[in-house]
């Protein structure tokens, strides 16, 4: 199966966010990640809710929203309402982890959960099944262009075992220095969404970039 590919509005130029968003609805991405930060979190401010409001009357991919921010829970409506697809919360975030999927779920919404990179997949034991979506972040959060930690096709690896050990149908998300090297690796170990920024963003031809990583 083909992966889904999921640019990340990080990394695209912040003066030009409507063009940006239209090169996007004119490629094969299939998702748009955004990442909400918080400054508290991790250690970087991105972008809000009225900016994401705007940039929604343009784009017609699927929201997948990632909220690297504390109490993400006090946010679930304002991400419904943006029509978001997919709600990604942190593991690390959240204390009642079951309860802020279960209210995810609710607002009509998918629901992730992200773990860090030194966060292990074996948390996840019990809460797997009710997850739409696993994202791995290989990468520190907070910042695009980052150096891609291998341990991930590890972690990869193994919640990909867990997923199928349980019968599942759980997405695997990865975030952080993918490239068509690090994609294809990724991929063979069991991912199904690869995020992209920088490697989209700056490159000659993004929707050419994106055209090649769907096609790993």
């Amino acid at each position: 199966m083909r992966p889904l590919i999921a640019p990340s509005l990080l990394s695209a130029n912040f003066l030009n966010l409507q063009r940006d968003v239209e090169m996007i609805n004119n490629s094969e991405a299939d998702w748009l990640h955004l990442d909400i930060m918080d400054g508290v979190f991790i250690p970087n401010i991105s972008f809000g809710f009225p900016v994401l409001a705007d940039l929604k009357k343009v784009c017609k991919k699927k929201l997948d929203v990632h909220l690297m921010i504390v109490e993400p829970q006090k946010f679930i409506h304002e991400v419904a309402a943006l029509g978001a697809y997919m709600m990604n919360v942190h593991y690390e975030a959240c204390t009642h982890l079951h309860r802020v999927i279960t209210a995810i779920k609710e607002a009509g919404m998918k629901a992730g959960v992200t773990l860090n990179p030194h966060t292990p997949v074996v948390l996840l034991e019990d809460i797997i099944q009710d997850l739409d979506m696993v994202l791995l972040m290989s990468v520190n959060p907070g910042y695009g262009g980052q150096k891609f930690i291998t341990h991930t096709l590890d972690k990869t690896k193994a919640l990909r075992e867990m997923i199928d050990r349980k019968g599942l149908k759980t997405l695997i998300e990865i975030d952080g220095g993918v490239n068509l090297q690090t994609g294809k690796q990724l991929l063979d170990a069991g991912a199904d969404v690869l995020v992209a920024g920088s490697f989209v963003f700056n490159s000659p031809d993004p929707i050419q970039t994106i055209h090649e990583l769907k096609t790993l």
